[in-house]
């Protein structure tokens, strides 16, 4: 079956490292036109140069996706450059301090729930009207095992990706009937650069320690790039509202 990505337009956050890098390329390679959003202008530039030597298609744009201005930005070069919007995908993320509840500061929680859970939801309002308009799109929002369980990561980062899955399952449910797809991925351990700052010695992580032993084989980030593109594709199109974990097993242990 044919993947339906070919000339289509794919607006991809967290695009400049890691699981986004993966997954812009993947996108560039099916023949899809990549919007490359990142906070890193370097690491933007350098997917962009990628796709293009690779005989692809990509536009970068930089800016923290917190921010309306920036979202606004995003969307309107995906419609102005690629005549319309097909896919978002929501993987631009940050990482929490582990922090245990009576740890977690105003700071720390107010900047991972801004960065990992508000900023998918900005983007998601922002694309849909467009993809309304079309009568068809697919949202792909990358959540995580923090997502599925408690024990994965700290509070507020466990918090906002049970907020992903909800977000996720809730524009299924509003949009399915108007040709719109809302799925996500639930990574495992996965080779990033997303290395959080902790204290070993603090009540979160030496609680949660106890559980990390069973994440098992640490994942590429082209495997989850594989299943997000998937789920974007024809491929899937009977899947919504799916939360699909891609961790080797972890989640059943």
């Amino acid at each position: 079956m044919s993947s339906g990505l070919e000339n289509s337009s794919v607006v991809v956050t967290g695009a400049g490292s890691g699981i986004g890098r993966a997954t812009a390329l993947r996108f560039a390679a099916e023949g899809a036109r990549v919007v490359v959003a990142d906070l890193n202008a370097d690491g933007a530039k350098a997917v962009v140069a990628e796709i293009e030597a690779a005989g692809g298609t990509a536009v970068a744009v930089t800016g923290d996706l917190s921010d309306q201005a920036v979202v606004d930005q995003v969307v309107s070069t995906a419609v102005d450059t690629y005549g319309g919007l097909d896919v978002l995908v929501n993987n631009a993320g940050i990482m929490d301090a582990m922090s245990a509840v009576a740890d977690v500061t105003d700071a720390e929680w107010e900047r991972v729930i801004r960065v990992n859970l508000t900023a998918p939801f900005l983007l998601t309002r922002a694309v849909l009207p467009h993809m309304l308009a079309r009568g068809k799109g697919a949202i792909v929002n990358t959540a995580s095992e923090a997502g599925l369980r408690g024990s994965a990561a700290g509070t507020a980062y466990t918090a906002s990706k049970h907020g992903i899955v909800g977000l996720t399952r809730s524009v299924a449910v509003m949009y399915r009937e108007a040709g719109i797809r809302a799925n996500a991925i639930a990574p495992g351990g996965t080779r990033t650069g997303m290395i959080p700052s902790i204290d070993p010695a603090a009540h979160g992580p030496r609680t949660l320690g106890a559980y990390m032993g069973n994440v098992g084989r640490v994942a590429d980030p082209d495997e989850q790039a594989a299943a997000i593109v998937f789920l974007a594709s024809d491929a899937a199109s009977n899947i919504n509202g799916a939360i699909l974990p891609v961790d080797n097993g972890w989640s059943t242990v």
